[in-house]
């Protein structure tokens, strides 16, 4: 993963510090260690917000910052992932994660029908709620842990490519001398 392309994606770092959402954090919003573009925040950043991602809560942008100061991962990458799960992801990764837990409970899924209500809410999660949090837990559990491992790989090769890169520039350049 190259940090040029991560600079060239992300917004200025001053105008995120600025953002009135994270003035509750303080003073250690401006902590450099949150804006470092390194292997280890990058990694530790991924890990932070795909979990925060499978978290059925509101405000889970809120929990991925508190995370990412509390683990010194990048703050902009942790909140930004958290919206994977978005109005038009989530019913799509939210059944997903209900079939994962009722995997791993070994039921078979109930007959309900979906209803934008809070009398379904209160009624229709009941029946729900054991394999649908289990899935959510699952599920981010285990992208958090590929997505450290993923971005780490990634950043190993991209960095072995550019020496690769650089040793071929030079002999090309001796050779030509």
């Amino acid at each position: 993963m190259s940090r040029r392309l991560i600079k060239r994606i992300f917004p200025n770092t001053a105008k995120i510090r600025g953002h009135q959402s994270l003035k509750m954090f303080g003073g250690i919003i401006n902590s450099p260690n949150l804006w470092h573009l390194n292997r280890y925040s990058v990694a530790k950043a991924f890990s932070v917000g795909l979990a925060w991602a499978w978290v059925p809560i509101p405000f889970q942008m809120l929990c991925s910052a508190a995370c990412a100061i509390l683990f010194r991962a990048n703050l902009a990458i942790s909140v930004i992932l958290v919206w994977i799960t978005n109005p038009l992801t989530m019913p799509i990764l939210y059944y997903f994660s209900y079939r994962v837990g009722l995997f791993i409970l070994g039921e078979t899924p109930g007959k309900f029908s979906f209803e934008l209500s809070w009398e379904w809410l209160v009624t229709g999660m009941l029946a729900i709620w054991k394999p649908f949090l289990l899935g959510c837990f699952v599920c981010g559990v285990i992208s958090s842990v590929f997505g450290y491992i993923f971005i780490q790989a990634l950043w190993r090769l991209s960095v072995r490519y550019q020496w690769q890169q650089r040793l071929a520039h030079r002999r090309q350049k001796k050779q030509s001398s």
